[in-house]
Parts: C-alpha cells; sequence; structure tokens
C-alpha cells in the first residue's frame, strides 16, 4: 500500500516485530554484538539496530534504493564523492557551492590527484564541453548554499545518463519534503542530516541515499574512514524525524511569507528565494519542487553596516551557523559557511560580505515579520 510521506516518516523501516514490545526503538549503546549466524554487527559497519531503523527509513523518504546515515554531513558528501572517483580521475562541480565542499574538492580531492571543473548549472549546452575521457561524476545541489540558485536537474539527471557518469546531489536545502532526488533518478543524493531531517539543532549527522551499488561502494568506503554515527545520536535523528514532515510544511509557510515581507521592505535590496516570482529560476522551482524550503537571503541597501545593525536588533532569530531547526536562525555566510573561501572566491561566486542568510524555524510567521520590521526600520 502506497503511503504518504507523513506516514512513512513514523511508520516506514520500523522493525516489525518490535523489539521487545518498545512502540520507540531503544539506544543500543553497544559497540559490537554478539556473534552469530548473521553478518557481523558493529558501529563503523553501520549495521547496527539504531543505524539500520534509520538507513531504511531515510530511503524510503526519498524513493532510494538503499541509504547509510554518517557521522555528519561533510562525511556524506566526502565519503560519496570518495567512493566514486579515484586518483586520475575528473569530476564536474556546480560553481555555486556549500563553503566546505567547495575547501574539500579543491584541497584534498587536489592532492589526490582528483581533477575537477566548475560548470554554470544554468547553461547545460557548455556541460559537454568540459567533460574529458576521466570524468567520472557530475555534482549538484538542490538549492545552492547561499544565493538559493536552482539548476535544471532533470538536464544534470539526463546528461549524466547520456554520457556514463554518476549523478551527484546534495538535497540539503530541498529535503525529500520538497524533492526526492534519487526517485527523481540521481544516482546519489546527500544530505547534512544536522539540518532539517533532524530539525532541532542538537546532533551532528549526515545521510546518503540512492543506487544500491553506490551506497555499497559508499560503506566500504566509510568503514576506512570511519564516519559512522554514534546510537545516541541515531535515536536523537530518528525521534526528529517524527515531525519532519510538520516541521517542514510550516517553515515552507513561514518562509515565503517572510520572503514576500522582506522583499517588498524599502531597506532590502534583494531577496533571493526560489519562492519569489523575480527569483531567476522560479519556474524551473515551481516544476521541481514540492514547496521551496525554508532558507532564504539578504542584501540591504545600507550594506555590510546596515546588515549588522539588523543583526544585531534582531529579536527572535539567533545569530548563529547552520540551518534547518526549529528555530529561526541568520548568519553572514562569509564570515561562517564561506569563510573558508578567499575573498576572490566568494566576490566570484556572488556572496557579497553584508549578505545575511536566514534559516526560518516554526515560529508564528507574523512574530518573525514583525521582529524584522523593527530591525530594519529602527
Amino acid at each position: 500500500m502506497s503511503q504518504q510521506l507523513d506516514t512513512q516518516v513514523i511508520h516506514a523501516g520500523e522493525d516489525s516485530p518490535r523489539i521487545h514490545g518498545a512502540v520507540r526503538v531503544p539506544i543500543f549503546q553497544s559497540a559490537m554484538f554478539e556473534h552469530d549466524d548473521n553478518p557481523l554487527r558493529y558501529i563503523r559497519y553501520n549495521n547496527t539496530p539504531n543505524q539500520m531503523v534509520l538507513n531504511r527509513k531515510l530511503a524510503v523518504l526519498e524513493g532510494a534504493e538503499e541509504a547509510l546515515v554518517t557521522g555528519s554531513g561533510m562525511t556524506a558528501i566526502t565519503g560519496a564523492l570518495l567512493s566514486v572517483l579515484k586518483p586520475g580521475d575528473h569530476l564536474l562541480i556546480q560553481d555555486s557551492l556549500y563553503g566546505g565542499t567547495h575547501s574539500f574538492v579543491t584541497t584534498l580531492m587536489a592532492d589526490l590527484d582528483i581533477g575537477l571543473t566548475f560548470i554554470d548549472a544554468h547553461a547545460p549546452d557548455t556541460w559537454s564541453e568540459h567533460l574529458t575521457p576521466s570524468t567520472r561524476a557530475v555534482y549538484v545541489e538542490s538549492i545552492t548554499n547561499p544565493l538559493l540558485h536552482v539548476c535544471d536537474l532533470d538536464g544534470i539527471i539526463a546528461f549524466a545518463r547520456t554520457h556514463g557518469l554518476v549523478s551527484m546531489i546534495d538535497n540539503t536545502f530541498a529535503t525529500p519534503f520538497n524533492y526526492r532526488a534519487a526517485e527523481a533518478g540521481f544516482d546519489l543524493s546527500l544530505h547534512s542530516a544536522t539540518k532539517y531531517l533532524n530539525g532541532h539543532s542538537d546532533i551532528v549527522a549526515g545521510a546518503i541515499l540512492g543506487r544500491g551499488e553506490w551506497i555499497r561502494k559508499a560503506g566500504q568506503t566509510l568503514k576506512h574512514l570511519g564516519g559512522a554515527l554514534d546510537p545516541h545520536a541515531c535515536f536523537l535523528l530518528h525521534r526528529g524525524l517524527q515531525t519532519f514532515a510538520l516541521r517542514m510544511r510550516q517553515q515552507n509557510r513561514n518562509a515565503i511569507e517572510l520572503a514576500r515581507f522582506l522583499a517588498s521592505h524599502p531597506a532590502v535590496e534583494r531577496t533571493y528565494y526560489p519562492g519569489l516570482p523575480d527569483h531567476g529560476q522560479h519556474t524551473r522551482a515551481s516544476r521541481l519542487f514540492a514547496g521551496f524550503g525554508g532558507m532564504l537571503a539578504v542584501e540591504l541597501k545600507g550594506k555590510l553596516a546596515a546588515a549588522t545593525a539588523c543583526i544585531r536588533k534582531l529579536k527572535i532569530p539567533i545569530y548563529a551557523p547552520s540551518l534547518g531547526g526549529v528555530e529561526s536562525l541568520v548568519t553572514r555566510p562569509a564570515i561562517s559557511s564561506h569563510a573558508g573561501m578567499t575573498p576572490a572566491e566568494r566576490a566570484r561566486a556572488g556572496i557579497r560580505d553584508d549578505l545575511i542568510r536566514i534559516s526560518v524555524g516554526i515560529e508564528a510567521s507574523g512574530d518573525l515579520k514583525a521582529d524584522f520590521a523593527q530591525a530594519l526600520d529602527g
């Protein structure tokens, strides 16, 4: 029987019969398990009870064949890339990326003799000219961090299939609620589960979802790298997922209301949010996504001084990095998520020092708008 996501987050992947009748999966605080006729169970192998229920549930949520929970979002990204690419291989990668991803592919991957070419994800007619005989994969983000671009995701999937490449996507911003990347055709979908999947800003975790053959390769890579998630963090992620659909529905609504308010405010120079009609990829986002997500960004007419003053005056959003929790957060990417990039690299990516990134929580939207009004008008 086909079930909607609201039901899947509660029931998909759960043990049957339940473990000793427990309605919630207990925390199995054991690094290893007694040998029997089953495969060796060991935390680093990602096959203990707390890990396995998450792997099953996450696969269902995005329509993937298999899934693998990891110790962090960066573990998911680096583990997936290193399971697909080897020395001498070449990667095509979107030219607008999360700062941690950008740092990894331009430093450690280069040290491993893995080549890369940044591509304009909005110009599909240029992608093939960057192919080389050693190109093995193409990597994009569903909604980019922090400028909220939406590339031609269907085009990326088709391009990868045509040229025999592994298609990889960081689906953290869109989430499986708004975009089921694995079901859409991506070979590997990566998440920082620290963010929306957990939703409570109390753990660091990641996930790799997708085709079984690539998940199993990623699992072998992570056995060597030690990228497993511990049982207590698994328990908290499992608990957070129970309210994932409820939270995302509210964050989608709050974000579009706040984006419309900020876009009309005289102190705001530009608002970045794919749900706004004047967003460059609004039509594409409307076709691809069930909702536009809980992330937006603004640039103020008063530049850095105005951005600093606004952040200082806000009462509800917390001035902190990260995103996707029940509480609203604000940060300046230039000194947080993208601080590892040089000023020149940030300038090429269009990330101004005064850009404010807003992770919209589940507070009352009227309260959020009123708070931004007093911070901008004061």
